[in-house]
């Protein structure tokens, strides 16, 4: 039975415009979040390459500049406009990643990445590439594990970043769909059926850093899954993150009831879009609108075959602003400088395989 709701008061009211889609009719307008690379454009992109690698630099040092897209440019402004303004994910699709060397496959991923905004470190090892692919590891019972490094399905969650890229070197012999879901309908949903819980989610919720901690900082932090700031809703939240905070005693008691009816509706068939990500996708996320998910997969047992991603975390231009209380989970909040995972012992690098 519903409660008596007529007291509760919400922040802010529900979310209008492209953000707040359903995925059961975004599955059937596929141009609004495909874009098929051209001949042209593909060639540009395949020149813009040649162009950072013949500068001898390194990855880390290569930048927008060092990456030209004079016609292609433009297309990913466009691009980044409907990340951080429209339904907020894309998928990249056509360009001829199978059979090339993996540093250049990296570089073309790395330079668009440049063109959206500055990378950011994703874990305190300083890997500003990151490698998705099954390291035997298990993040259901080890807590300091993500699932990116195992075969599990992965939940949705956000990154802690603006933009979260995914380029598919391979795929898994089975399984391993990638879902992405509006964070903006999520909430809409909640404040329809129960907005004396989406009330509580505008108060702070405890999650787990699951290791990854930067200095002086502790085992998790505490922030709200609804952010309103400044005319926006910003999300933020990870299933496993929120249940495994309580194994700390001086963390806040999470409020249960609201977190499964989140997770529980962003589940929902007609909310998420699945898709299949083919060899050369490259997807881009929005975090702040974005929840995003990979089913369980089965591997092939060679090595050269197994399903692998690479990984950028993106500080991205224009990006819009963050409540002060993020600086618990970003450091910093400052527009392009926000986001990622360093400590005094983190050395910054772009490995070709994850170490």
């Amino acid at each position: 039975m519903m409660p008596d709701d007529t007291s509760t008061v919400l922040l802010r009211p529900l979310v209008e415009g492209p953000s707040a889609w359903r995925g059961v009719e975004l599955s059937r307008q596929p141009e609004k979040w495909i874009y098929r690379l051209s001949p042209p454009e593909i060639a540009e992109l395949q020149a813009a390459t040649a162009a950072a690698l013949s500068t001898g630099k390194p990855m880390l040092e290569i930048t927008r500049a060092d990456f030209p897209l004079p016609t292609f440019g433009p297309r990913i402004e466009a691009l980044r406009h409907e990340l951080l303004h429209g339904i907020g994910f894309q998928v990249l699709r056509g360009y001829p990643m199978a059979g090339r060397p993996i540093e250049e496959n990296a570089m073309v991923f790395w330079g668009i990445g440049r063109h959206l905004g500055n990378p950011v470190s994703q874990n305190i090892r300083g890997h500003m590439l990151g490698h998705v692919r099954d390291a035997g590891k298990v993040a259901a019972i080890d807590p300091n594990v993500r699932a990116s490094q195992s075969t599990e399905r992965q939940f949705f969650h956000t990154d802690t970043c603006d933009v979260v890229g995914l380029l598919c070197l391979q795929t898994a012999k089975k399984g391993g769909e990638s879902s992405v879901v509006s964070s903006m309908t999520v909430y809409n949903e909640m404040v329809r059926r129960r907005p004396d819980l989406a009330a509580r989610l505008f108060e702070p919720v405890a999650f787990d850093r699951r290791g990854e901690i930067r200095d002086g900082e502790k085992g998790w932090y505490e922030i709200p899954v609804f952010n309103e700031h400044e005319g926006l809703l910003s999300v933020s939240f990870s299933g496993r993150s929120v249940n495994s905070a309580c194994r700390f005693a001086g963390a806040l008691r999470n409020p249960q009831e609201a977190i499964d009816l989140f997770a529980s509706i962003a589940e929902e068939q007609d909310l998420r879009l699945n898709m299949w990500l083919e060899v050369g996708d490259i997807q881009w996320v929005h975090n702040y609108t974005i929840l995003h998910d990979r089913t369980a997969y089965e591997d092939w047992p060679e090595p050269e075959r197994k399903r692998h991603l690479l990984r950028l975390w993106i500080a991205a231009f224009g990006a819009r602003p963050l409540p002060p209380i993020w600086k618990d989970r970003y450091g910093s909040i400052e527009v392009g400088n926000r986001g990622g995972v360093t400590n005094r012992h983190t050395t910054l690098k772009t490995p070709m395989a994850d170490d």
